[in-house]
């Protein structure tokens, strides 16, 4: 009973902290493997009612790309049910996140289900009731379900955010109007509105794939130390060296490393949903160009806690691009911006070019600039992303007398220059701001 115990007792202190806890649940597949893995338990069982097999009996349907698939029957159902209502009831987590949670939305022989019984099990038991559930909406085999995945409660993982930020920050072309439909919570994908746009997981990073800093130093993956001959992880990245591929003592290469990640964080810090952010990012931690690390249980997995002291200034940056946003209500609401100048209570955001109310959605425009307002708590703030190879000049909108425009965000400044709190942000005094190459500012007034 220790185990129970100690982990029992994790979750009271974590609470007693102020933070949930969200179990990562995997009711996709198991460790048995495909028809040459080893018996451990449901294959000894009962295989053909714990797996989704093939024609001949002998083979598994491998929807998970781990060899097998979980079959989410009547019986398989409830195990997954009563598994979660143990780990809330007993354990006292606060939710789930559901890997590959697409998988459970098949029907027996694999089908795409419309209305997948374990999903809407999992929705409406009274014991999940005050729960929080996440969904990995896709699976191994293509199954791709962001914005369409089954049930009213499950909060989704947005992959789409995660693409489209990272190609427009490394300069790809025609990303402008994706990138302001990500900004304010993808309604393109999630029209429904009662839902709220805090039910999409916006992230740049997670556990699979290329690490922060890792993306902004490799083009390509180097998983040659897995051992399967580069061929495993994810060739779709999105990811930029910035011109030299991997660890470099280039003055240049490193500056503007640096403030690409700073870019993908200011405007996932700004961006309307759930903020979730990979360990370790905050002291750019590095698998050097693995983006498959999942078996490597060494220093190329590991958490370096010397990075900490190391990366001092980035830190900085990260811990107070953070608070600024979580202290501001307009980043706390939890309905959809309403798009106009002239709001007085609910807050809006305005869209802008290098002029104002002139916002380019052309395929060659590689700039954005926003307005957002909350009338109602004095909060007004004014964006600008330039992901151009060359600095461009933003005019900027016009504020009442004796009011000024606080300078929080510039990417391109050193650090402790790079972000500044609200109390000591200096003004800015003219209407035009010049935005450097790659680089995003931040302005905020209180009024």
């Amino acid at each position: 009973m220790a185990p129970l115990d100690e982990f029992r007792d994790l979750v009271k202190a974590l609470h007693h902290a102020g933070i949930e806890v969200i179990l990562d649940v995997v009711f996709n597949h198991t460790a048995e493997g495909d028809h040459t893995g080893p018996t451990l338990s449901f294959r000894g069982l009962s295989n053909d009612s714990y797996y989704i097999l093939g024609n001949d009996k002998r083979y598994y349907k491998n929807y998970s790309g781990c060899g097998n698939t979980i079959k989410t029957s009547a019986m398989v159902g409830y195990l997954i049910l009563y598994c979660l209502r143990y780990w809330v009831s007993e354990m006292h987590v606060d939710g789930f996140r559901f890997d590959l949670a697409s998988i459970l939305s098949r029907g027996l022989t694999g089908e795409p289900l419309e209305d997948p019984p374990i999903l809407w099990m999992i929705n409406t038991d009274p014991v999940l009731a005050g729960t929080k559930i996440i969904a990995e909406a896709w699976d191994a085999a293509g199954l791709y379900q962001v914005g369409r995945f089954a049930g009213e409660r499950f909060a989704e993982w947005n992959a789409p955010y995660r693409d489209d930020i990272r190609r427009f920050v490394r300069g790809d072309r025609g990303m402008v109007k994706a990138l302001a439909q990500r900004i304010v919570g993808s309604p393109d994908m999630y029209p429904h509105l009662c839902r709220g746009p805090n039910y999409g997981i916006h992230f740049i990073t997670c556990h699979d794939g290329f690490t922060l800093n890792d993306l902004v130093s490799y083009s390509v993956k180097h998983n040659g130390a897995n051992g399967e001959d580069n061929r495993d992880g994810n060739d779709a990245n999105w990811s930029w060296n910035c011109g030299v591929e991997g660890v470099t003592n280039d003055p240049n290469v490193l500056a503007q490393r640096q403030k690409q990640v700073k870019n993908l964080l200011t405007i996932w810090a700004i961006s309307q949903g759930t903020p979730m952010l990979l360990m370790g990012d905050e002291v750019l931690r590095s698998q050097r160009g693995n983006n498959n690390a999942y078996c490597q249980d060494n220093e190329l997995s590991w958490f370096d806690w010397d990075a900490v002291s190391r990366q001092q200034g980035f830190l900085r940056f990260v811990k107070g691009i953070i608070n600024f946003a979580q202290t501001l209500h307009i980043f706390k609401h939890d309905h959809p911006l309403i798009v106009t100048p002239q709001a007085i209570v609910e807050p809006a955001i305005v869209w802008h070019g290098i002029k104002l109310g002139q916002p380019d959605w052309a395929e060659t425009s590689h700039s954005l600039a926003f307005t957002l307002r909350y009338q109602k708590y004095g909060e007004l703030l004014h964006i600008m992303l330039n992901a151009f190879y060359e600095p461009l000049t933003f005019e900027l909108p016009s504020l009442s007398q004796g009011y000024h425009w606080k300078r929080i965000v510039d990417t391109a400044l050193d650090s402790p220059e790079d972000f500044c709190s609200i109390e000591q942000a200096p003004q800015v005094n003219s209407l035009v701001y010049e935005v450097a190459a790659y680089a995003s500012v931040v302005l905020f007034v209180r009024g």
